[in-house]
């Protein structure tokens, strides 16, 4: 692998990576990651001990102990492109020397789980439920700057939804990729599973509708009635086609799971989501460290 330049790999005065602010030593082999930063928090107050903390814009960490298991709880910030820069510098901290920015001769595979929020499209399946995404599906075109790409996407379910439901030309392809079966046989037994649409935006690219007419006003129905071998997409999200996709590219494992707080199809909202939040984050500590 070629030696990687100073604008590739930027490493900050006191030898962090650019934006996290973590060296290697900052990171814990599982990591929770959430959008919002204060979410951190939420996590790090149930560590029995704290070993690290920083805060460099939206991105917020804590590392610590949970049950005798070091974990790093991490804010993604919202959207496929703060998790292109997560997902990156968190595998700069696992696989290269920052020093001299050459990569290490054994490779780190990092437990990566996304704790989320998330609105559900199948009008059967309830607010407040946790779903478990078994695949996403990025409406985002973040992937393709990546040459590996086709070798990690799903084809099957990709050309079977390409087949199922005609796709404005202007928009990117939407691509599927798969979480690890390791973590979804870890939190299936608790959580409704299915495929997790990733928006690129969320008004639009959700099929949300305020003054600017839509592009597609049918694409929710068209994600909806979506069934391939018994497999459907259940909701809505901005982040794990991304993390999925990086992370089947660089070899971390990923899941994500999130707390159901809306139905598209219902017209449910729960503005008072934070109790089934902490339930949810309880509950992913619990299971990871069993």
């Amino acid at each position: 692998m070629p030696l990687l330049s100073e604008p590739d790999l930027i490493v900050n005065s006191d030898g962090s990576v650019y934006h996290l602010c973590l060296k290697p030593a900052d990171l814990a082999d599982t990591v929770i990651v959430v959008g919002d930063p204060g979410r951190v928090h939420e996590i790090s107050d149930h560590f029995t001990t704290i070993e690290y903390t920083s805060s460099n814009r939206e991105f917020n960490t804590c590392t610590g102990y949970y049950h005798g298991r070091r974990i790093t709880a991490l804010s993604t910030g919202i959207g496929t492109d703060n998790c292109d820069i997560v997902m990156h510098e968190l595998d700069a901290l696992a696989n290269f020397d920052l020093k001299t920015r050459v990569q290490n001769p054994r490779l780190r595979s990092l437990t990566i789980i996304r704790i989320g929020t998330s609105g559900s499209i199948q009008p059967d399946v309830p607010i407040n439920r946790f779903c478990l995404s078994t695949h996403a599906v990025g409406l985002d075109n973040l992937l393709h700057f990546y040459k590996g790409t086709p070798g990690i996407i799903d084809r099957e379910l990709t050309e079977a939804f390409a087949a199922w439901a005609p796709w404005p030309a202007d928009l990117s392809k939407p691509y599927f990729v798969k979480g690890s079966d390791r973590l979804i046989s870890l939190f299936s037994p608790f959580s409704v599973t299915g495929i997790t649409v990733t928006a690129p935006g969320f008004y639009g690219p959700q099929g949300r509708f305020l003054r600017l007419p839509l592009t597609d006003p049918d694409m929710i129905r068209k994600l909806q009635s979506f069934n391939h071998n018994g497999r459907r997409i259940v909701n809505f999200e901005m982040e794990t086609s991304a993390l999925y996709g990086l992370g089947a590219l660089m070899g971390h494992e990923m899941v994500t799971i999130c707390a159901l707080i809306a139905n598209r199809a219902t017209g449910e909202y729960n503005p008072d989501h934070k109790t089934v939040i902490k339930t949810l984050i309880e509950t992913v500590l619990n299971q990871i460290t069993l």
